[in-house]
């Protein structure tokens, strides 16, 4: 494993900061996240593998060519594994579980081959998506949005942004999943696993 506070001086991994497009509100490094807590102390999270950054510029670029001024937000990228542990730890046994890689396989972010994303319109503000960040309801799932479109818990506006934010992601070669519209890996997963270190 790699250490995290050994990341800024690994050659496989890159900054986000000051990369054009793109903001980085890195939520788990202050209290406006789901536990309201810092989970972050002490270490720099705004890294991501260097495919990893070079993909979400080509995001960027796609996406500021559709809608010039708007910019991607990160609200998480590099996820050490103590802090994957410690939130599993928190909510195993619960509804929530489901959200959480098990930290035994690894979340793609502990390898810094994942991203949570948002999108910015040309004055700062971020859309909106129908849900929340890491809001852990079915309102958050990509693959419920036709029903909640038709039961009126989702509107037209919510899936046009969040059709707009994966379409910049996929042609850029990242996957989103099934229960968050936030998340997205480069690779797959299991290669990912198989074949790079995490970061501890």
């Amino acid at each position: 494993m790699i250490a995290c506070e050994d990341v800024p001086r690994h050659s496989g991994f890159r900054p986000l900061a000051g990369l054009a497009d793109i903001d980085v509100d890195l939520r788990y490094a202050t209290t406006n996240n789901f536990v309201q807590q810092v989970l972050y102390a002490g270490l720099d999270c705004a890294y991501l593998r260097t495919e990893a950054v070079l993909a979400l510029q080509q995001a960027a670029q796609y996406l500021n060519a559709q809608r010039p001024g708007w910019r991607i937000r990160v609200l998480d990228a590099l996820r050490p594994q103590r802090v994957q542990e410690q939130l599993y730890r928190r909510f195993e046994n619960t509804p929530q579980e489901m959200y959480l890689a098990h930290p035994a396989r690894g979340s793609i972010h502990s390898f810094g081959m994942a991203v949570d994303v948002t999108l910015l319109d040309a004055r700062g503000d971020e859309l909106d998506m129908g849900s929340g960040f890491d809001e852990m309801t079915l309102a958050s799932h990509p693959d419920r949005e036709a029903e909640h479109l038709a039961g009126g818990q989702l509107e037209v506006a919510h899936l046009q942004h969040r059709g707009l934010l994966r379409a910049a992601m996929r042609q850029a070669g990242f996957t989103g999943i099934h229960s968050e519209w936030w998340h997205f890996d480069l690779g797959d997963r299991e290669q990912v696993r198989d074949t790079m270190e995490r970061v501890r």
